[in-house]
């Protein structure tokens, strides 16, 4: 498997960062719905709760493919040699 300017294999470096700015964003949304709430903007809210639901399921399909991976070490440092 290619490995990227990380040294990690660029599959799971990929599927990290998807993960990651899913779950940060998850976490941003939060504060989204309650600001929209606080505002009156009911539609809104249930808008930012569909796209914070969305999220947490693209990163759990990232831990999916993630734990397909866990027969091989490919999570650690791999090296261009």
């Amino acid at each position: 498997m290619a490995t990227g300017e990380t040294g990690f294999d660029d599959v799971t470096f990929d599927l990290i960062s998807v993960q990651y700015h899913s779950l940060k964003a998850g976490h941003d949304y939060g504060q989204y719905v309650r600001d929209a709430r606080n505002a009156g903007e009911e539609e809104i809210a249930q808008f930012f709760e569909q796209v914070m639901a969305e999220d947490s399921q693209r990163a759990q399909k990232c831990h999916e493919f993630l734990a397909k991976f866990g027969g091989t070490d490919n999570t650690a440092p791999q090296s261009d040699g």
